[in-house]
């Protein structure tokens, strides 16, 4: 992998309020290696997903806010104490039931959470990455939308205006119900600006898979020792057509569907093992190998464009992967090329079993019931 030159930032502390599992706690972390250990709903994944909440504002696992409040409570906090260009920046994230969202930067709110996107980069790896292969084009898309956003505020931006347009277009069929009678000026004219905002939208998402690929190729080769072939495709009804003729040839079938089916909130992307489907002929430790190269590729596209070395989260990553490809794995992430790193697993004789191999230190915290146990550096 090539080296880049990164400004440093890595979380040192994060106090949790309220939150999922946990009434009240504080960590503190090393800028290096962090373990997370115990077992399962012993509150591990709970903290991986409060500095994914500090980074993108929401959860990894959840999109409904309130559910992560801990039961019993009207609210919780997460707060984190970040370093960054060795200066130190205070993030805090407030839910409360039935109200807004407060995201503050050293005490100071934002006025809109788009602004915060992209300022403390993290990559996280998670069980729920399996949805990436199994579920809809929508789980795929938002893995497009997440890279890009943290690295382009106009992407960000542009991406809000389409959704806003297409919902709006959306609505407009609907209210029809399929009888043919849509105000066809009206609808002109949405077309007129979903055409603009999704062709900017299908320009940077064609730029940034000409430069994915090749890392996501290079990381999984480094997994596997290059013993095994794979594909990675991105799928665009703009590849064929223009948006204009696109939108004119579906109109009438969208009156009736009451949606619209042609533009990029249709984009996919397409996975292969050896020239076939992953999803049905890759093993699970294929197809975990083939996730973590993508999310690693996605850290190597952050770490290029933002300057960065984003916040690496591993959660429970050990499972189905054999004992080889663990140690490929960490023995990469632990390189000069990654910065701080949090790990969670089950076996805590295994975590030391590989740390020792590679020969590298780590921080161990062990939890229970959301609180922390032991703490050993």
């Amino acid at each position: 992998m090539p080296i880049f030159t990164c400004i440093s930032m890595f979380l040192k502390n994060l106090s949790l309020l309220n939150f999922r599992l946990c009434s009240e706690q504080e960590f503190e972390f090393s800028e290096g290696v962090n373990c997370l250990l115990g077992n399962n709903g012993s509150g591990k994944t709970n903290v991986l997903d409060a500095i994914h909440y500090l980074s993108l504002c929401k959860s990894y696992i959840n999109n409904v806010d309130s559910l992560q409040i801990k039961e019993g409570n009207d609210f919780f906090m997460v707060q984190g104490h970040f370093v960054k260009d060795q200066r130190d920046e205070m993030i805090t994230c407030t839910v409360k039931r039935n109200q807004k969202k407060q995201f503050k930067r050293n005490k100071k709110e934002y006025d809109r959470l788009s602004e915060h996107i992209g300022l403390f980069p993290v990559v996280m790896i998670s069980p729920y990455d399996t949805n990436l292969i199994f579920e809809g084009s929508e789980e795929r898309r938002k893995f497009l939308d997440n890279a890009l956003s943290q690295t382009d505020p106009d992407y960000l931006e542009t991406l809000i205006q389409y959704n806003r347009v297409l919902a709006n277009r959306n609505a407009v069929l609907k209210q029809n119900g399929g009888n043919g009678s849509v105000d066809p000026i009206l609808l002109d004219v949405l077309d007129e600006q979903l055409g603009q905002f999704g062709k900017t939208l299908f320009e940077k998402r064609k730029i940034f898979f000409s430069v994915f690929e090749p890392l996501f190729q290079k990381h999984y080769s480094f997994i596997t020792k290059g013993e095994e072939s794979v594909t990675l495709e991105y799928l665009s009804q703009l590849k064929q057509e223009g948006y204009e003729e696109g939108l004119q040839k579906s109109r009438r079938k969208d009156i009736v569907l009451e949606r619209t089916s042609f533009g990029i909130h249709k984009d996919d992307l397409d996975f292969y093992l050896k020239e076939m489907t992953l999803k049905r002929t890759g093993s699970q430790g294929q197809q975990k190998s083939f996730l973590i190269a993508l999310k690693l590729a996605h850290y190597t596209y952050l770490q290029v464009k933002t300057g960065y070395k984003p916040i690496l989260l591993l959660d429970d990553i050990f499972d189905k992967l054999d004992e080889f490809r663990v140690e490929q794995l960490m023995d990469m992430v632990v390189r000069d090329e990654f910065g701080q790193i949090f790990v969670t697993d089950t076996h805590k004789e295994r975590i030391e079993r590989v740390f020792l191999k590679i020969n590298h230190p780590f921080r161990s915290i062990e939890m229970e019931n959301g609180m922390i146990r032991t703490f050993v550096d």
